[in-house]
């Protein structure tokens, strides 16, 4: 959703328009022999309320979504560490036993992707616990059941986050589509408020200035 104005400026022109008016009787009395008595300005105003209530709500989930993200990279970047050390290790313990590295996963790149990420890593930790003889043959290069546990204990972690974050990324969209429909809301109601009061207090610059419009020659 694009605006004509950026979203701080639209909401402040609202609210001096409104406020400006509601709040000048003389104003008022142009407006109103318009069709902008009090009634139907203060239906702008609830608009703008609205707006503004959007707008705040937007930058709250926007916010958490961004500390959820957060949250999930730092628990990553510590995770990709010690999960690393350990491949690096394991296929020195399991040179030359191929179904041991095709069980860890062993072979070729790591996953890029956070999702295949987490299922490479998943699949060393649970299967190198799983395989006595797999894990006694690590064990022999300081890979212990305990540090294992731990790795994996980092990838549920991550899980965990990791839903947490898609949460919050699917509430601050839904938040933002909030925020646009009321915005476009005030954004036409203000179009032709601002197009009627030009009319109206023509005769008057300093009142249109009042609420905010400056008249171009």
């Amino acid at each position: 959703m694009s605006f004509d104005r950026s979203i701080d400026t639209l909401l402040n022109e609202a609210q001096v328009a409104i406020d400006n008016a509601l709040n000048n009787p003389k104003i008022l009395s142009y407006l109103s022999d318009f069709g902008y008595n009090a009634a139907r300005i203060q239906q702008g105003q609830k608009l703008y309320n609205a707006a503004a209530a959007a707008q705040l709500a937007q930058t709250a989930e926007a916010g958490g979504q961004i500390s959820a993200t957060a949250t999930v990279n730092e628990a990553w970047a510590a995770a990709k560490k010690s999960y690393i050390r350990w491949v690096k290790v394991a296929r020195v313990a399991l040179k030359g036993d191929s179904g041991a590295a095709t069980q860890l996963a062993l072979s070729g790149k790591r996953k890029e992707s956070l999702s295949g990420w987490l299922a490479q890593a998943k699949q060393f930790y649970s299967n190198a616990l799983s395989d006595k003889d797999i894990l006694k043959s690590l064990q022999a290069f300081g890979i212990t059941e305990q540090k294992l546990k731990a790795g994996l204990a980092e990838i549920q972690a991550i899980e965990a986050a990791n839903l947490v974050q898609e949460k919050e990324k699917g509430e601050a969209q839904a938040a933002t589509q909030a925020r646009d429909k009321a915005l476009d809301e005030l954004q036409d109601w203000l179009s032709d408020y601002l197009a009627i009061a030009k009319v109206a207090l023509e005769e008057d610059p300093q009142l249109l200035e009042g609420l905010g419009v400056l008249q171009r020659a």
